[in-house]
């Protein structure tokens, strides 16, 4: 099993969070720095790592012991060290999740009035705050607005609409970025190397897109891989492991039916029914196709797209045209919602795709209008 999980260990090994460092960077120059940040993001971003980041940032005090807060911790240093391996007296992390009554707050509340040990700063990192309670929420609230000059908080969540206003109001927000698919694949390859793996290009490709953003999302896939493919991992085994060879399925679905032929898409359904995919995913996956065809029409294609999926988008991109994409898209969304209610979601897929084949190749109501204006002007 792959022994790491993505904890950088300095904000220059942070991927794709450049704006968040810049403004952090800014305040600690300026003296500026708050008494709360809130970091909220999705999963496997590393706001908890970022939290340990800052804390770091705001302790540290050099090779030499008199250093000040700094964007560029120095990471051998005694406060540096402690707080990596989670050992620091003043740095105190607490799960919100197991962790959520007034009681627990307060036991922050009366230890805050207490000084650091040996640190410039006494730091809370709460994570997952947005499962505190309502009444433990309320108890914070006084300390948080005015807490001692020793005392900074570090909150972490990925459900920021369920933080109080009176709580987002009294902290410094960052919204950390979904990870960017080419910064994980480079990542991963670098993981790959560390670990003495053969991973092909386009099989990182996939696992970063597989992702969707999330560091710790990836490095599970890509645990996932080298599990697999036993020492070399391919794009035909990432495929088949994500299930991806299902897409050239969709993709040969969605040329039936915009090509009219009922027979081939009804037996392509037969299959799929067989198989055991579920016709709700089915229509998602040819509304996702479409999707990927429009940006790629646009001139907006994804980046880290595996060769044959980006081949097949500029093809589908090339074969419609702006009217007939969107209403396809239309009737593929009007589909879904029928597959979801239907009681039988087999037959409300069937339903949806042989209409949209009646209707794909039908003319836009500009060109219908365009016709019966020209046929009019025959008759004068």
């Amino acid at each position: 099993m792959l022994a790491r999980k993505y904890r950088p260990q300095n904000f220059s090994e942070l991927i794709g969070q450049d704006a968040m460092v810049q403004t952090l960077a800014n305040a600690i120059e300026r003296g500026r720095i708050a008494h709360a940040f809130l970091l909220t993001g999705v999963r496997g971003v590393g706001k908890t790592s970022t939290a340990r980041l800052v804390a770091k940032a705001l302790n540290c005090v050099g090779t030499d012991g008199l250093g000040g807060p700094t964007i560029n911790p120095c990471g051998v240093c005694e406060q540096c060290k402690a707080i990596a391996e989670g050992r620091h007296i003043d740095v105190i992390e607490m799960d919100a999740a197991s962790h959520t009554g007034v009681d627990d707050v307060r036991e922050i509340i009366d230890a805050v009035r207490y000084a650091s040990v040996n640190a410039r700063y006494k730091i809370y990192i709460i994570d997952e705050v947005h499962m505190l309670s309502k009444n433990a929420f309320n108890a914070l609230l006084k300390t948080l607005e005015e807490p001692p000059e020793h005392v900074k908080f570090l909150f972490a969540t990925t459900e920021v609409d369920k933080v109080p206003l009176t709580v987002l109001s009294r902290t410094q927000r960052f919204d950390l970025r979904r990870i960017p698919a080419e910064k994980l694949a480079a990542h991963f390859a670098e993981v790959s190397k560390a670990e003495g793996v053969t991973v092909e290009d386009d099989a990182l490709r996939m696992i970063a897109r597989a992702a969707e953003g999330s560091a710790r999302d990836g490095l599970s896939i890509l645990d996932q891989a080298i599990a697999h493919g036993g020492g070399t991992v391919t794009a035909e085994q990432v495929r088949d492991m994500l299930g991806l060879a299902d897409r050239g399925r969709i993709r040969r679905l969605l040329e039936h039916v915009l090509t009219g032929d009922a027979g081939a898409t009804l037996a392509d359904l037969d299959e799929a029914h067989d198989l055991g995919i579920d016709p709700a995913s089915l229509v998602r996956g040819l509304m996702e196709e479409l999707h990927l065809a429009t940006r790629t029409k646009a001139g907006a294609s994804p980046e880290a797209l595996p060769a044959e999926q980006r081949e097949a988008a500029e093809r589908l991109a090339n074969q419609l045209g702006w009217a007939q994409i969107h209403r396809v898209w239309q009737m593929l969304l009007k589909g879904l919602a029928d597959v979801q209610v239907a009681p039988d979601p087999r037959e409300a897929a069937m339903m949806a795709l042989l209409r949209l084949i009646h209707a794909a190749d039908l003319p836009d109501p500009a060109s219908v209008l365009s016709r019966l204006s020209g046929r009019r002007l025959d008759r004068r």
